[in-house]
């Protein structure tokens, strides 16, 4: 079964890995910056050698996001991000093939555990089957 594996950040965490600390997110040292690809490259390597990576990539920033609804008039409502209030936002993806819910759950407890300064928010990590074409959910 296919599983989609969400990673969230908001715009502090961008910002702080780029070295500009905030309220809610300690500023990021280059070390800590290389750490982390490092480690989320070995997961992507793992994956693509074990044969469950379908797709994965890192996303933009929130402040590059758009949100496009329609309007009472049927016009499209262009709005800066997905969500106004908290500006979260997925920070990445991957697609995986695996056998069993248990197993992606491994990977994306795997996932939570990346590297990051101290006293840097959690970021939650979430898991949705992704439908099999059939209509079935």
């Amino acid at each position: 079964m296919k599983y989609l594996v969400m990673v969230q950040g908001t715009q502090a965490d961008y910002e702080a890995m780029r070295g500009t600390a905030s309220a809610t997110s300690p500023a990021w040292s280059e070390e800590q910056l290389k750490t982390m690809f490092a480690y989320m490259g070995a997961i992507n390597d793992d994956l693509s050698e074990s044969g469950e990576l379908v797709d994965g990539q890192g996303l933009a920033e929130p402040a590059q996001t758009r949100h496009v609804t329609l309007g009472d008039d049927g016009k499209a409502v262009i709005t800066d991000g997905p969500y106004g209030e908290t500006k979260e936002l997925l920070a990445g993806y991957w697609v995986l093939e695996c056998e069993s819910l248990e197993r992606v759950t491994e990977i994306a407890e795997r996932v939570a555990r990346c590297p990051q300064p101290a006293g840097a928010p959690d970021h939650p990590v979430v898991i949705r089957p992704i439908m099999d074409g059939s209509g079935d959910i």
